[in-house]
């Protein structure tokens, strides 16, 4: 049988695509394991910068998300090299949005909705306060957590795909990757807003 040579480019691509296959899974089991643990280290949980962190993840988010309206905007207008700019800027926001999140769940104690005497149990009479609030949370939560795993490796083969040349690809799968990007960002700061009345800080 006649031995196919791969060529180059070939070799290349496969390179990234396993290396962002990789890092995808790295940066989800990481989160995941983050959202699972039951313990914190207390020792950094007492100290009061942690606590900005969230806030600062709420400016993030809607910074991406204003970013990717206009990088939106500006590629409808076939203003590429300006569209470039502004999306891989919302890539670098989200980058360290990322960071933050990870540095304030390892070192911070998890918040509950409704929660109201922060002892870590919704009880019957705290979810009846909370009412259909609560659920509606719960559905947005449980939304943003599932697409924001799935958005990692989305984001990366898109910005791969841009800064290699192949804008057919590139345009192919940023269809996907916009909205799922958008709503991530956007309910990010839902999620913020509506959790953050039981922040015991």
């Amino acid at each position: 049988m006649e031995k196919i040579n791969i060529l180059p480019d070939q070799q290349n691509e496969k390179k990234w695509v396993w290396i962002i296959s990789v890092l995808s899974v790295v940066i989800v089991l990481a989160v995941a394991f983050l959202l699972l643990k039951s313990e914190v280290n207390t020792a950094n949980a007492s100290n009061s910068w942690i606590y900005i962190l969230p806030k600062f993840n709420a400016f993030l988010n809607s910074a991406v998300a204003l970013l990717l309206l206009t990088g939106l905007y500006l590629v409808k207008q076939k203003k590429y090299d300006a569209h470039r700019k502004v999306m891989l800027t919302a890539f670098i926001f989200s980058s360290c949005f990322l960071i933050s999140y990870v540095i304030y769940h390892f070192n911070a104690p998890g918040t509950k909705f409704g929660d109201i005497d922060h002892n870590n149990i919704v009880d019957v009479a705290e979810k009846t306060q909370a009412g259909a609030s609560r659920y509606i949370y719960l559905f947005l939560l449980i939304t943003h957590i599932c697409l924001a795993s799935i958005i990692v490796p989305f984001c990366l083969f898109t910005l791969y795909r841009a800064f290699n040349g192949q804008f057919d690809k590139h345009k192919k799968i940023a269809r996907w990757t916009f909205p799922i990007w958008l709503y991530v960002s956007v309910t990010g700061v839902i999620v913020y807003e509506m959790i953050s009345k039981y922040y015991p800080f």
